[in-house]
Order: structure tokens, then C-alpha cells, then sequence
């Protein structure tokens, strides 16, 4: 990791090896409101992929942010789950109820001298608490200030992944900055545990939004700095308004309405480049079943994001 003097490249494909066993997938949506057409789209694509592989297909609450936590989201997210026909494997599970893991982590990861305390705050470092933060505390905290605990990535590093979708990306990790693992408030952050998480449950294959594509590298490199194998990559085109701005506060970002649960399923998989055919059965689990018989993830590949229809 840190200390190396020449660049090195790491490509998925040299570590799938490791990764030997079924498929195994996952959604893990964050309590922190209803599912929306775009989460409806992450949820029912890595359903797809996972049942077409033979794959087993796990929940995952990411309730690791509690100030973000609005209360019952959770239980109304597994509802509708439910209701369009969404059905997991095994137990759900909760980050609020894996902070032991966490802490063991990042304890190995300061006994390898790959963590340090940052006392920087937003203000000071941009409007990013992560993306491209350059190292300032890493000789110590500057400010006699509560601090977080950051992640030493390697300066001269190029990062290379081969994803299902967005096919071979690339990223030099000097410009990436030091991630945060430990917030300033006490706080686990997203990165460390979701890498845990995925070790913890044997996750083989990760299809999720193209939004989360950023956070990959940084994944990989903590997988790498504890010792986990590599997993398999697919980012699904992130849903965006005709524009091609993100969901803004209309009828497209509002909670979806499981009343209409076959025909939201027959928008995503046209979103998802699927065809459904035009008598495709109304029962959300009928049409899962037929997009189950006929999932083609080829069909988005090289597609970063898709407009709604008009």
C-alpha cells in the first residue's frame, strides 16, 4: 500500500479466482426513506442477475448512518420489497447490529499502519469529506479537535477493474484521497463496512447503481489492505430525467406505489433494456419470472445512465 515506488495496476480478472462457490448477491438499501423508481431499478436488476446466475439473492440494511435513519423505513422498504415480488434469501441484515465487525477491521487496519486521525473539517478540505482529500493530517492532526480516521491509499497506485457493464475502468488513487472510515462523530463510515459487510455475507457478485461507481476503487483497496478476495462488478445505468439531471422532486422520486407494482416492474426492465413483451403477465412475480428466463445484462452494457420514458 502507501511507501510503494512504482505504479502497479490491479484488474479484477487476476483476483476472481479467489472467488470460487455459488453466485451470491445482494441489495442494500440505506432506511432513510421509501424505495423510488431509481432504487426499484437496483433492486430488481440485481435480483435478476442473481436468479439467472442460480445465484442466491441477500437484503442488507444500511443503517449505519442514524442521524440519516428515518424510523419505519425499513420495515417499509421489506413490504415492498414483498409486494413486487422481490423475495430474499435468509436472514436480513443490519449494519446497527455489526459494529464489533467494524471496529475489528479498522483495528487491523491500524495495527498494519494504514489508518491515521484527521482533524480537517468540510470547510477546510472542499466540499468533499473524501474525494480527492491530499493527505494534509497525515503526519497528525493539525487542530485540537475531534477527529475522523482515514484510510492511507496509495499515492502512485492505477487501480483497474473490469465491470459487467461499464466495461475496463480506471483510477489513479492520488486522486482519489484518503478515505474515511471512522467518522469525526464516532461513527463507522459506509466504506469500511459495506467492504465487511460483503466479506461477512460471501458476496460473489455486486450489481448495483452507476452512482455508487466512485466508491469502487476505494472498496477494493480496503478489500486488499484486510485480505478479502475481489468480487465481480456490475453498475446498472442510474436513472435520470429527460434532461439527464438526476430525479428531482417529482412523481419520478416519490416513493413507489405497490398498487402498480406490474407496471413499475414493466418500466424498469424497458429502462433495463429488456423488451418485455406487451403481454407480459400484471403479477409482479409472473413478470420476475419471465425477466428471470430472459435477463440479458449485455443489453446495457456501456450505459451510464438512462432517461425516463415520456
Amino acid at each position: 500500500m502507501s511507501g510503494s515506488t512504482e505504479t502497479e495496476t490491479t484488474a479484477t480478472a487476476e483476483r476472481l479466482d479467489e472467488v470460487t462457490g455459488r453466485y451470491v448477491g445482494r441489495f442494500a438499501p440505506s432506511p432513510t426513506g421509501a424505495l423510488h423508481l431509481g432504487s426499484l431499478l437496483a433492486a430488481v436488476g440485481s435480483f435478476l442477475d442473481a436468479r439467472a446466475n442460480g445465484g442466491r439473492w441477500l437484503l442488507r440494511i444500511e443503517d449505519i448512518d442514524t442521524p440519516r435513519v428515518v424510523p419505519g423505513s425499513a420495515d417499509n422498504i421489506l413490504r415492498t420489497l414483498e409486494l413486487f415480488g422481490l423475495c430474499w434469501d435468509g436472514d436480513v441484515e443490519y449494519q446497527s447490529r455489526r459494529l464489533d465487525r467494524y471496529a475489528q477491521a479498522l483495528s487491523e487496519l491500524h495495527a498494519r499502519g494504514l489508518t491515521y486521525e484527521c482533524s480537517c473539517s468540510r470547510s477546510e478540505i472542499g466540499s468533499s469529506e473524501e474525494g480527492g482529500y491530499r493527505g494534509t493530517c497525515r503526519n497528525g492532526p493539525r487542530r485540537n479537535r475531534p477527529t475522523s480516521t482515514r484510510f492511507r491509499m496509495n499515492e502512485v497506485k492505477t487501480v483497474c477493474f473490469q465491470d459487467r457493464i461499464q466495461g475496463e475502468c480506471c483510477q489513479v488513487l492520488d486522486t482519489m484521497g484518503d478515505v474515511v472510515v471512522r467518522r469525526r462523530d464516532g461513527l463507522f463510515a459506509y466504506q469500511l463496512a459495506v467492504v465487511v459487510d460483503d466479506r461477512d455475507q460471501a458476496v460473489t457478485d455486486i450489481v448495483r447503481g452507476a452512482d455508487l461507481l466512485p466508491s469502487t476503487v476505494w472498496q477494493m483497496e480496503l478489500r486488499a489492505a484486510l485480505g478479502i478476495p475481489e468480487v465481480r462488478h456490475a453498475h446498472l445505468p442510474l436513472v435520470v430525467e429527460h434532461d439527464g439531471s438526476k430525479l428531482s422532486k417529482t412523481k419520478h422520486s416519490v416513493p413507489i406505489d405497490a398498487a402498480h407494482a406490474g407496471a413499475l416492474i414493466v418500466t424498469v426492465l424497458s429502462l433495463l433494456e429488456q423488451n418485455p413483451p406487451v403481454d407480459l403477465p400484471p403479477k409482479p412475480a409472473d413478470a420476475l419470472a419471465w425477466a428471470t428466463t430472459n435477463w440479458r445484462i449485455d443489453k446495457v452494457r456501456g450505459i451510464r445512465s438512462t432517461p425516463l420514458p415520456l
